[in-house]
């Protein structure tokens, strides 16, 4: 691929999100595809995530959102089931629930607020006793006062997605190229041409944008992209404990655990406004600590494990940005997962190669237009 050769599909970005495209276009007999990264797949908010699969724990309202949460998170088992008979590779899909602890007073009371317009709006939850809680999660801290138990939430081992995905690609003729920046797109009247990198160009019939937190710094001809996206940084720790201590993801109103089958627990995480630093510091990994130590005492006396932070795409109203620009008939974006990159791939992959391929149009395509921000900046 170069100046002089094309692409049918050139996605740009090698996260979750845009290998999980390259497959779904792959199965669709989409022709030829390729996919540029920055850096190294999968290497940066996909492999710093948690993996957590948790629309119910974390929604605090049925609207557009929820639902494509929902939905997605639903394909998981046979998205799961399918990676492993293509590629081998077993992302440990675990459907054992997700624990939603209170641990003041205060906490109590929100989680009775919370349970009582979810049972009313139909969702899936169950309200906990203490005792209830510390039979189910004995490692708990001893002052939880209840819980929310949430059947249908769970985890993904992440990395060991990215691996599926990376290998499904190079099992089946996907062309990956790492280590190449893009710069930016070329047009032509109202068609994306190529792209640029600080080395080459690379032409293409159809273009997708799924570069994560580095999207705004793509120009479209002499032109910004007209999508805000920027990082907003998580770190993350992890224990490791000889055998399984957790069964259920655990979440806190203040921070979450995430137990591993090798006996990694992940904890996590911070919300940072800190533009591309990617390091960890003294203060977060503390505040991660505090946090894990309040959900589980004993987790104190541990070592941590690993220490790492990743850079979550954040658009300005929190929501994803997967559509077409208008006046662009050749370029889609699907970009700002923030926190649900990993929930959210099985779909967005889906009705992206789906709206690529001509075979159908999402309504979320609607609801997660580039095109609000556009709309929103001249008061429509």
């Amino acid at each position: 691929m170069g100046e002089g050769t094309g692409s049918d599909i050139l996605i740009i970005g090698g996260g979750v999100i845009g290998l999980t495209l390259a497959r779904e276009l792959h199965k669709r007999g989409a022709g030829r595809i390729s996919v540029v990264e920055r850096g190294t797949c999968g290497m940066e908010a996909s492999y710093a995530a948690a993996g957590m699969l948790a629309p119910h724990a974390e929604t605090t309202r049925i609207d557009p959102f929820f639902r494509f949460c929902s939905e997605s998170n639903n394909l998981y088992p046979e998205f799961a089931t399918a990676l492993l008979e293509e590629t081998g590779v077993d992302i440990e899909l675990d459907r054992e629930g997700t624990l939603y602890l209170a641990l003041t007073d205060t906490d109590a009371e929100e989680l009775q607020k919370r349970f009582e317009w979810q049972r009313s709006a139909g969702l899936n939850v169950e309200r906990l006793s203490a005792e209830e809680t510390r039979k189910t999660e004995p490692f708990v801290s001893p002052d939880v006062r209840g819980s929310l138990f949430f059947p249908e939430d769970g985890q993904v081992e992440n990395r060991k997605l990215i691996q599926a995905l990376r290998l499904y690609a190079e099992m089946n003729g996907i062309e990956i190229r790492e280590n190449t920046e893009v710069t930016g797109l070329l047009t032509e009247g109202s068609r994306v041409t190529g792209v640029e990198t600080s080395g080459d160009r690379f032409k293409a019939d159809q273009v997708v944008l799924a570069t994560g937190a580095w999207t705004s710094l793509i120009k479209l001809g002499a032109r910004s992209i007209p999508v805000k996206v920027k990082p907003i940084k998580g770190q993350m720790i992890s224990f490791q404990t000889a055998k399984r201590l957790f069964q259920k993801v655990i979440y806190s109103p203040r921070g979450y655990i995430v137990p591993r089958a090798d006996g990694r627990i992940l904890a996590g995480a911070t919300v940072e406004d800190a533009g591309f630093d990617k390091e960890t510091t003294a203060g977060g990994i503390e505040f991660l600590r505090e946090r894990s130590g309040e959900i589980s005492p004993s987790l104190s006396g541990l070592s941590i494990y690993e220490q790492w932070a990743g850079l979550r795409p954040y658009a300005s109203d929190g929501l994803p940005v997967i559509g077409r620009l208008c006046g662009i008939e050749n370029l889609l974006v699907a970009t700002a997962h923030f926190r649900n990159g990993i929930l959210l791939a099985p779909l967005t992959g889906q009705i992206a190669a789906d709206e690529i391929t001509g075979i159908t149009r999402s309504e979320y395509f609607d609801e997660f237009s580039p095109e609000r921000f556009r709309a929103a900046a001249k008061g429509i």
